[in-house]
């Protein structure tokens, strides 16, 4: 039987080896250099004190929902989905006849109260009081005659020539002279005193609340129109015409043409150094020589993650604080989420840190 002779032992292959092992040598040749350089840059260019903070950030444009505020059929509408608009502007406009009738018959009412008001003030006209003064002397003659009368009778029935009968008529008709004297006697001073006070008082409250009816009339009327509240731009048109709105459905969104808001954040280490109201500069990457004025206009008063969406120069791990930038937006550059770059002069010069040492020249070199 024929034996198999074992297989032979390759030797290595000292070429490969050595590939490898220059591998390995440029790996840390280079790491080596790279460590080098880092240090010579921070050992060449001393730390600096810088007078300013550069933070990164991206643009907020405000919106707001434009409603009617009260019901009512759309008339007209003079803007569209892009129109840019001003302050003050009128964009729309309800069908104003019914607002027109209620304000008139709130104006009739107010005419109506007014004159009676007026009358109460002005009191009795000398027309009146010399009629009552006239029914007053009318009702005391009256009274003088059935007095006569009733004397004459008394003293012919005790002679027998006027009967019971009749002598109790002239009694009554004594009574009834009485009573009506008086009455108009008092319906005489009532008319020369002139009406109350307190009648007056009360015309006068009618009339101030039929005054404030007008003032809400004339406010619905006013509210017919909708006006724009600022400068800007229409990003939606939700309604057309001769829609039946009610108050509060939104008509337009509009985008707040100026101020806009930046949206950044800042790290613990420079947050001592920022204070609101402080002056900033936003700079666009399109337009970096034209920068915005703008100033701080609000701290969180609580730490918080970076968000991914945010680039900083510092590890995304590290704890920041949003603030919020106001920023004048005169010829409309600045629009939603556009990134820039906020740059706050600082009241005291700041150090870096060696990592912004570093970054900065390498950007400069770049």
């Amino acid at each position: 039987m024929e034996q198999k002779s074992p297989p032979e032992k390759k030797e290595p292959d000292p070429t490969a080896n050595r590939s490898k092992n220059r591998i390995g040598i440029a790996i840390a040749v280079v790491l080596l250099l790279v460590i080098v350089g880092v240090t010579a840059i921070l050992l060449l260019f001393p730390e600096k004190n810088e007078g300013y903070i550069d933070l990164m950030g991206n643009i907020d444009v405000r919106q707001v929902n434009l409603a009617f505020k009260v019901d009512g059929r759309i008339n007209t509408l003079a803007v569209d989905e892009g129109s840019a608009v001003k302050t003050n502007e009128v964009l729309a406009s309800l069908d104003k006849r019914y607002f027109n009738d209620e304000l008139k018959v709130q104006r009739a009412r107010r005419d109506n109260l007014a004159a009676s008001v007026a009358k109460l003030e002005r009191g009795s006209r000398p027309e009146e009081i010399a009629q009552v003064r006239a029914q007053s002397a009318d009702k005391e003659a009256a009274l003088i005659q059935a007095k006569e009368d009733y004397q004459r009778a008394q003293q012919l029935v005790e002679k027998g020539g006027v009967s019971r009968q009749e002598f109790d008529r002239y009694q009554s008709t004594l009574d009834s002279a009485e009573a009506q004297l008086k009455s108009a006697q008092e319906s005489q001073r009532l008319i020369e005193i002139g009406p109350r006070q307190e009648d007056i008082d009360m015309g006068r409250a009618l009339l101030a609340e039929q005054d404030a009816a007008i003032v809400q009339s004339e406010r619905r009327l006013a509210d017919a129109d909708l006006i724009a509240p600022n400068d800007g731009i229409i990003l939606t048109r939700a309604r057309e015409k001769g829609a039946i709105v009610q108050p509060g459905e939104s008509v337009f969104t509009l985008t707040l043409a100026s101020p806009v808001w930046v949206r950044t954040y800042v790290n613990e280490r420079d947050l001592g150094l920022i204070q609101p109201d402080m002056p900033a500069s936003v700079m666009t990457d399109s337009a970096p020589d034209q920068p915005y004025a703008g100033k701080i206009g609000f701290i969180s008063p609580t730490a918080e993650f970076t968000p991914k969406t945010v680039e900083t120069r510092e590890l995304r791990t590290n704890l920041v604080y949003r603030l919020r930038v106001i920023v004048d937006n005169p010829d409309g550059g600045l629009r939603q989420g556009m990134p820039v770059t906020v740059r706050v002069q600082l009241a005291k010069p700041r150090q870096r840190t060696s990592w912004e040492r570093f970054w900065s020249r390498f950007e400069r070199r770049s």
